[in-house]
């Protein structure tokens, strides 16, 4: 029998509601839920992928394993000897070191409640302030932002403003790949009103900026200088509002002095960009009767994240551009549960409900509130420093909770040798194949999507009910179980009465949290688990005894500073931490795929997602590529002053020659040797301690490497993945990616051929090696064929050899994909099927597998983006492929208006 549950998206911060369906075993289908007014029914590619996900258990996390001594491998274990050993070990560096010794690195995809009891372990048992969590790399600088500005964390604006906005500002945002659904939203009330204007400021001429009315393609990290030359402009213009600055706001005139050094030419000519367009988007700013920005990791993701923010947010203020509707600095959240992360005080410099832990009554507040006493008045480490602090030994002890540091951080080879070298490591987790688990002295197996239950707050400030449509599989427990057991055994360790952290539910745990917000600026007293169950996702403030919560903040002027004011700050425009230099000439910028997620550790399990960009890629301008003697689908270097990559690179120019970009999500689960943060920066925002992953200086060389291997293989493609990945080190080049759920394809590339990884290759994917197989060796060549077969079908094909023998015998791997019988004799297979494959014929609609190939043809018959949505299909279900049509569709065109405007060359008479 099939049960519908209603619960809530675990990937980005739009929140959306979700119908799972269910057989009582696993999880079968999925659909947006129409009552959620985070989305309305609608999902994008990702989330409604996200059965797949979770229907194999291969990979899974499904008990708890111990490592006995650093030279032996983990073994299972019982739950009890897990959490005793975790207890034992934290409570004996404690001892001897005292409690900042110890650290959580927690994850903006926990859930509020498991947020809530990691926080109270760790600032109220062990009393350290050391808990932070991969948030702090994608939202600290919007919170520094709105503090100083505001006064108080968390943005005024809600979704309804995305259809009130006349002009809209996205501020390195892609939103149509990073938050498609609400991109939706903006698309719909564009095409409703065709007078809304869309600005978009990004280095790449992404698919939001294709479809922008104006595109400020500025130099990386220049963001400052150009809000400061648009704030110029309007105050020049008269088109500030100085009724709204003297009555609500404060410092304004110092901001102004600042502001006299950066009139539009000199801010034009530092940001490259015309200086016309810079007083376009500052005229249709100031004159806008609501103007929305929506801003995102290009600017949070910064040495100087806090003033891009606060340079923004400058903007609204001095027009009045805030506290109404469609009006408003409006930063979307990362990930899904960021927001009530820094709800409960997750951060390492924050307490609970917006308090500060330098505040001495806002720690009684919490002391008394939790029943402890002594709570640390020294902040924690954030991020960056915590792996520091664990790599020079002044932290002995993390546990890693839901989340990849060994990916995600800056610099990361810095957060490898520091896990190596930790006394001790946790690690909790549902998937065994992420780059961090293998540093795990104790893995911890955690529940999952649609297996545990709690509430999450999406952008808006929006609080929804997740809830669990199966049990976890094996020994799996949900995070806040786990935590509060460690606490349970932990408390009396250290002399502790360990009632306070005894919570029996998730329902207890939510109202003691809520109990916390009481009087404060996310006041949540009139919520509780039995409203959201009854009327759905309520949004934040919402005191007891109101209504309904605030769908914006701010709208009476009072801001929630000392004096109710908002704050103006003066500052100058910074370059970004790492110059170009001759020796390294190309500003790298990172950034998301369309269909992909994070570190891939739950995307990597659905071979469809990988149709979009199946491999991991540089793509470069294409004067830059031909100075460098460079072609699409060469492997090239990209080095910086940390490390190097080797990827393919892909040419074309959404990206401004002098930049380079490389999407973030390939870890060294798919990737040799790991992703691109290895090349990037750890300097980190002074106010928000976030990290500058979206700018690092490289170069990017040639690469000559002769000895080629590919190989496709039909199979469990999880199990066959897990038996592949640990080889892609072993290679100057290797990838792996699936296809569909029964197919892996893996690439490499290296100096010198290398017989014996060749064998393991062979080994992993499960190649016969009996009469099914048929084998073509040319030894003074180097060249090797394989193909497995399965009665007349071919099951799996490996060759190696050179460049040449690979590209020649790309039909033949594609029969593998294609499953073709093969009806001729055998051991023709070599030579009637040698040859270049057709080239692949991308996927632009996951929903509806639609192929650019059909989609071409269609725009070449004349066809629109409306026809093509009536008669392929594509677009009209999560509708994340909507701006590429758009942008395909544009491209046609411009190629016949080149055709048609070139005269025709003809002989002479």
């Amino acid at each position: 029998m099939t049960t519908i549950t209603q619960t809530t998206c675990c990937y980005c911060g739009v929140g959306c509601g979700m119908l799972v369906e269910s057989d009582g075993e696993r999880i079968v289908g999925v659909r947006g839920d129409p009552a959620h007014p985070a989305n309305y029914g609608r999902l994008c590619s990702k989330g409604m992928t996200l059965p797949l996900t979770a229907q194999s258990l291969a990979g899974r996390v499904l008990t708890p394993e111990i490592r006995v001594s650093r030279d032996a491998g983990r073994t299972p274990a019982t739950w009890d000897a897990a959490l005793d050993t975790v207890a034992s070990r934290f409570a004996e560096v404690i001892r001897r070191h005292g409690p900042d010794a110890v650290a959580f690195y927690v994850s903006g995809q926990l859930l509020t409640e498991d947020y809530y009891v990691f926080n109270k372990l760790a600032k109220g048992l062990v009393r350290t302030n050391n808990i932070d969590t991969n948030s702090r790399l994608c939202m600290s600088s919007a919170v520094s932002a709105y503090k100083m500005a505001f006064g108080a964390d968390g943005p005024p604006t809600c979704y309804e403003d995305l259809e009130a906005a006349r002009t809209v500002i996205f501020a390195g945002s892609n939103m149509a790949y990073a938050h498609p659904v609400l991109f939706r939203r903006l698309e719909a009330a564009r095409a409703a009103d065709p007078s809304i204007r869309w600005i978009v400021i990004d280095p790449r001429r992404t698919d939001t900026a294709a479809m922008a009315d104006l595109h400020l393609p500025i130099v990386p990290g220049t963001d400052v200088a150009l809000f400061h030359g648009m704030l110029h402009h309007l105050i020049w213009e008269g088109r500030i509002d100085r009724r709204y600055i003297d009555a609500h706001t404060e410092g304004f005139d110092a901001l102004k002095q600042t502001l006299r050094a950066y009139p539009p030419q000199l801010v034009a000519d530092i940001c490259g960009i015309e200086e016309s367009a810079l007083r376009q988007a500052a005229d249709w700013f100031g004159e806008s009767p609501a103007a929305l920005s929506l801003y995102c990791m290009g600017l949070n993701q910064s040495s100087h994240g806090t003033q891009k923010n606060l340079a923004l947010i400058h903007l609204h203020l001095a027009t009045g551009q805030i506290g109404r509707a469609g009006a408003g600095p409006f930063s979307l959240t990362g990930q899904p549960n960021a927001m009530g992360g820094r709800e409960v005080g997750g951060l390492a410099t924050m307490l609970a409900a917006h308090r500060e832990i330098g505040n001495a009554a806002h720690r009684a507040q919490v002391e008394q509130l939790w029943g402890v006493q002594g709570l640390s008045d020294t902040p924690g480490l954030p991020a960056v420093e915590m792996f520091d602090a664990v790599r020079d030994a002044r932290v002995k002890a993390i546990w890693i909770v839901c989340t990849n540091p060994v990916h995600s951080m800056p610099d990361s080879a810095r957060v490898r040798e520091a896990l190596a070298n930790a006394e001790f490591v946790v690690v909790q987790e549902a998937f065994h194949q992420t780059d961090t688990v293998p540093y795990a002295d104790v893995l911890l197996p955690a529940a999952s999507w649609g297996e545990k239950a709690g509430t999450v707050t999406n952008s808006e400030r929006r609080i929804s009910r997740v809830r669990a449509a199966l049990a976890p599989p094996g020994d799996a427990r949900a995070d806040w179980w786990i935590a509060g057991e460690v606490a349970r055994r932990l408390a009396p360790k250290l002399g502790v009465p360990p009632e306070p952290f005894a919570f029996t539910s998730i329902e207890a745990i939510f109202d003691e949290h809520r109990s916390l917000t009481l009087g404060r600026d996310l006041d949540i007293g009139g919520i509780d688990y039995a409203l959201l169950d009854a009327s759905g996702p309520q949004q934040w403030p919402f005191p007891a005894g109101a209504a309904h919560g605030a769908a914006r903040r701010y709208e009476d002027g009072v801001f929630a500073t000392a004096h109710g004011r908002a704050k103006f700050h003066a500052f100058d425009y910074q370059p970004v931490a790492e110059p170009i230099s001759a020796r390294h000439p190309l500003r790298l910028i990172t950034g998301r795929l369309r269909d992909q997620w994070h570190g891939m550790s739950r995307t990597g399990r659905v071979g469809q997602l990988f149709e979009h960009a199946p491999e991991p890629a540089v793509t470069m301008h294409p004067a830059d590529a031909a100075r460098r003697g460079l072609r699409a689908g060469d492997l090239v270097r990209l080095s910086s002053r940390r490390a190097e990559r080797v990827l393919t690179l892909t040419v074309n120019d959404e990206v401004a020659s002098g930049t380079v970009f490389v999407p973030m999500h390939w870890s060294g689960q798919f990737l040799g040797g790991g992703g691109v943060n290895d090349t990037t920066t750890n300097a980190v925002d002074p106010y928000s301690r976030q990290p500058e992953l979206k700018h690092a200086a490289v170069r990017v060389d040639p690469l000559t490497l002769p000895w080629r291997v590919a190989a496709v293989r039909r199979g469990d493609a999880l199990a066959l993945h897990a038996a592949v990945q640990p080889l892609l080190a072993g290679r100057r080049f290797a990838a792996v990616r699936l296809e569909g759920d029964d197919r892996i394809v893996v690439t490499a590339a290296d100096v010198e051929a290398d017989a014996h990884w060749l064998e393991r290759l062979h080994t992993a994917l499960a190649l016969p090696r009996d009469a099914s197989l048929l084998e073509y060796r040319d030894a003074r060549r180097a060249t090797t064929k394989r193909v497995a077969w399965r009665g007349a079908l071919i099951d799996g094909v490996l060759v190696a050899g050179s460049e040449a023998d690979v590209a020649g015998s790309m039909s033949l791997l594609a029969r593998v994909s294609a499953a073709l019988p093969w009806t001729r004799a055998r051991h023709a297979v070599f030579v009637a099927d040698s040859g270049p494959a057709a080239p692949r014929d991308r996927t632009v609609c996951q929903c509806k597998a639609v192929a650019a190939s059909s989609i071409d043809a269609a725009i070449a018959a004349g066809a629109d983006v409306a026809q093509l949505k009536a008669t392929l299909g594509c677009g009209t279900v999560c509708g994340s492929c909507v701006p590429e049509l758009q942008r395909m569709c544009n491209a046609m065109a411009m190629a016949a208006q080149t055709s048609a405007a070139t005269p025709a060359v003809t002989g002479a008479a």
